[in-house]
C-alpha cells in the first residue's frame, strides 16, 4: 500500500484548503483512513478519520465544525476539506491507513503512512 498526500500550501487565516490522499493497492476500499498533523516542535496529533464505508467519522475537537473528511473508494482517495483555517493549523499533514482493529484516534492503530504535505496559515 502506498499513500500520496497532496493539496497543502500557504493560505491566509480564514481561508480554505483541500487535501487529498491517493492510495494504491486493491485493498484500499476495505480499510479505514485517517489524517494526522505535526507542527514544529510538537508531537504528531490526530485530526480526522473515516471508516471504510464512511459510516463513521471522527474529528479532533480542535477541528470540529471546520474540517470535513470524506472518501471516494472508486478513486482510492480520501479528502480533508479544511475551512476557516487558523495559524494554529499550521503543520505537516499526514494521511494513514489502518488494516487491523484499534482506535481511530491512536497513531499505533495505523499501518501505512504517506509522506506529509505542508499547510501554512498566515495571520
Amino acid at each position: 500500500v502506498q499513500l500520496q498526500a497532496s493539496g497543502g500550501g500557504l493560505v491566509q487565516a480564514g481561508g480554505s484548503l483541500r487535501l487529498s490522499c491517493a492510495g494504491s493497492g486493491r485493498t484500499f476500499r476495505y480499510y479505514g483512513r485517517g489524517w494526522f498533523r505535526q507542527a514544529p516542535g510538537k508531537e504528531r496529533e490526530f485530526v480526522a478519520a473515516i471508516t471504510r464505508t464512511g459510516d463513521s467519522i471522527y474529528y479532533a475537537d480542535s477541528v470540529k465544525g471546520r474540517f470535513t473528511i470524506s472518501r471516494d473508494n472508486a478513486k482510492n482517495t480520501v479528502y480533508l476539506q479544511m475551512n476557516s483555517l487558523k495559524p494554529e493549523d499550521t503543520a505537516v499533514y499526514y494521511c494513514a491507513q489502518k488494516i487491523g482493529g484499534g482506535n481511530y484516534y491512536y497513531i499505533p492503530s495505523y499501518d501505512y503512512w504517506g509522506q506529509g504535505t505542508q499547510v501554512t496559515v498566515s495571520s
